[in-house]
Order: structure tokens, then sequence, then C-alpha cells
């Protein structure tokens, strides 16, 4: 008997080729569809994984065979993991691909403001004769003299703290979770609390997933515990900073600068109070914000891997039952 795999489209752009059917593995064909809306019923009854974008819980009646739901990402907190599990449907996410991309794209939001790379091309571009001013630097520090906090020490996390003891910088982690030793076996201090943490950094990069803990975790009791001057990155889920206390923490100069990858709204709500202030460029935050795209995940690699990971989870369970990366599991009170 044939195996079907559904890839659902989320209806967003995506990068890769367009295909209809694919050959996945002996006996299992991979179908796309371009978005839920133009998956057929027939389509939902017949597979028995789906790989991609989950469908939202009005979709599950449909799936009379489904036996696995792969998420295309490391985040599921978009995914109803209860509900699969009462079906006795198994959901995964993909951990492993695109680590050393955030990793990197931490660093480099680091970088950007520390040597406040994107505000000599900015005042460059205005005057390039009268800003030619080598000295000029606002944000400038010796990173060796600093201390780089990682909040939440899974495989980004512990990626990003090995790139910042690269630069000879004091590492520090806050993870309650990360057994006793660890800190030990990468040679870095640890935090038990997270307003301790927040004392020691002079640079915090964010690295937890978003749960009802973490949501708002970097609010307003973590800034006023911070060091004056902090720098903030955030290259995890936005929700995880309290947008309008880190507003205040900036106003204040609490938070010298912050560089986000991600936003509690994407594309982000320009009502926001410190978007408001960073869209129009008031001169107050001017240079001390970046912003990317929730684009740190993203090279050609990653999707690749992103693909092919999620791709071999579906078909390994399906073909021999063995299961990786289940995250419903205390759901799963029966497998289909």
């Amino acid at each position: 008997m044939t195996t079907h795999i559904l890839w659902p489209r989320s209806g967003r752009a995506h990068t890769v080729e367009e295909e209809a059917v694919r050959q996945v593995d002996d006996g299992i064909v991979c179908e796309f569809g371009r978005g839920l809306d133009q998956v057929t019923d027939e389509q939902w009854r017949r597979c028995d994984g789906i790989v991609g974008f989950a469908p939202p819980v009005e979709y599950l009646p449909k799936l009379e065979r489904c036996r696995i739901m792969v998420k295309t990402a490391v985040g599921f907190d978009d995914v109803d993991i209860e509900a699969y599990g009462k079906l006795g449907i198994p959901v995964c996410n993909c951990p492993d691909y695109g680590t050393r991309e955030v990793a990197d794209h931490a660093i480099a939001l680091m970088m950007t403001l520390v040597k406040s790379i994107a505000f000599h091309d900015e005042e460059l571009r205005a005057a390039p004769v009268r800003n030619w001013r080598p000295a000029l630097n606002p944000y400038g520090r010796r990173l060796a003299d600093c201390t780089f906090g990682v909040l939440g020490l899974g495989r980004i996390g512990t990626a990003t703290i090995r790139r910042a003891a690269a630069f000879d910088m004091d590492c520090v982690f806050h993870d309650p979770y990360q057994p006793s030793g660890i800190e030990l076996a990468l040679g870095v201090l640890r935090a038990d609390t997270l307003q301790e943490f927040m004392g020691q950094c002079d640079v915090v990069s964010v690295h937890t997933p978003l749960n009802d803990e973490t949501q708002g975790l970097l609010g307003r009791e973590a800034f006023a515990a911070a060091k004056k001057g902090i720098i903030v990155i955030n290259t995890a889920r936005g929700p995880i900073i309290d947008l309008d206390a880190l507003h205040d923490a900036m106003r204040d100069d609490t938070v010298l600068a912050a560089g986000l990858d991600v936003l509690p709204d994407e594309p982000p709500d320009l009502n926001a109070p410190l978007v408001a202030a960073w869209h129009q460029g008031e001169d107050w935050l001017k240079h001390r914000l970046v912003v990317t795209p929730h684009s740190a995940f993203f090279t050609p690699e990653s999707i690749r891997d992103i693909r092919t990971f999620s791709a071999r989870t579906a078909a390994r369970y399906l073909s021999t039952g063995v299961l990786a990366n289940c995250v419903n599991e205390r759901y799963l009170t029966t497998r289909r």
C-alpha cells in the first residue's frame, strides 16, 4: 500500500521550487499543496502523515488516516498539540536545522551594534565627508571586557554562547531546566535567577522557546534588574520580550541598544510605541534599534535541511515506528 505524506503550504511565500508529487522513499509519496484551502478533502482523508504547516483544529476531523504531524520549524507554540494528541497523532518539530544560522545572526546583531556598523553606514550615506569620523563609535566596546549572557541554553543558545566565547567574552547563562554541571562542561558561568543574570550581562541574547512561562519574560521586572547600558538581542520569539517594557527601558537608557529579528506581531505593528519610534526615526532611538524580518534561520542550506530532516522524521515513523522529536508525548495516551 502506498503511504502518503501531505505537505500543505501556509499560503506564505516559499523559496523552494514548486513540486506536485515527489518520491521521498520506497512506497512513500509526498504530495505538495499550495495552501490549506487548496488541499482537497480526499488528500486530507488519505494522508498518512503531514509535514509542513500544521492544520488548525478544524481540519482534524478530516484526518482519517493521519498518523504523524511534523512541523517544519523549531517552535510549535502555534500548534494545538493537545488536540492532536487526543486523536493519537504525534506532533514533532525539527530542532536540528538552522542552529548555526540563528546563532550566527545573534552574534551579527551584536556586532552590528557594538561596532556601530549600521550607524556608520547611514551617517556616511548622509554626509560622506563631514561624517568620516573613525572614532565616532557610540556603542563601541571591547568585547573581551564584556559579559555575554544567553537566556535559554538549548541547541541554539549553546551554539551562540560558544561563538561569544570565541571573542574572549565572559559568558553566563540562565536556564533552570539545564542539569547541574553543564556550565562546567561548557566552561561558562551560570546564573540561578533571572535577576542575577540580568545584573551581570552587558549583552543578553534570547534563546528560549515561547510558552506560558516565557511569554513576557523580559519585562519591567527583568529590565529593572539589568545592568545599566545592556544590549538586548532576540532571535527566538517576539512575545518573550515585553515590547512596551523594552521601549521604556530604552527610553530611560537602561537598555543601550537592541537587535530584534522577531517581534510580537509579524509583520510589525506600526502602532506599538517602540516600533513606531523606530519606523519614524525618532532621534532618541536613532541607530539604537536594528530590526531584521525573522530571517535569522534562512540560508539555502537551512531550507534544504528543514525539508530533508522533517520528511525523514515522518518517513521513519511511518516505515519503522521510530518516533523522533515528539513534542506532545504527554497527550498521547494511544497512537494511531
